[in-house]
């Protein structure tokens, strides 16, 4: 089980940036293969945002493409997640998770895949 922590949430503008950090220990790096941001809203199912593999291939969903970047240090310790251009259907609780390897990684948007899981942290957009 790996213990995550995110910050950097926040309230702004349509257009506005954020860029969330996400802190991670224990475990062991086969327990972060996968590092993903997810984001919910209240009464829906969590959505996958992004991936990033062991390797460093990442991978977003559609909505975000081109607006949002993914990355992380080499130890597997911060996982980051730059937001451009935030539109209000961005506004949502954004959560940092952690899974060991699986196939196919198409399945990345697949929150039961993911043993280890922040809290979240808060992301409104205002129009």
């Amino acid at each position: 089980q790996v213990d995550l922590v995110e910050s950097g949430g926040g309230s702004v503008q349509s257009g506005g940036n954020l860029t969330l950090s996400c802190t991670a220990s224990g475990g062991s790096t086969y327990d972060r293969y996968y590092m993903a941001w997810f984001r919910q809203t209240p009464g829906n199912e969590r959505e996958g945002v992004a991936v990033i593999e062991a390797d460093g291939t990442t991978n977003y969903a559609e909505s975000v493409k081109g607006r949002f970047t993914i990355s992380r240090d080499n130890a597997k310790t911060k996982l980051a997640l730059e937001m451009n251009m935030l539109v209000p259907e961005d506004t949502a609780m954004y959560y940092c998770a952690t899974a060991r390897f699986f196939w196919p990684t198409s399945d990345w948007t697949t929150p039961s895949n993911f043993a280890s899981w922040g809290k979240g942290t808060q992301v409104t957009v205002s129009s």
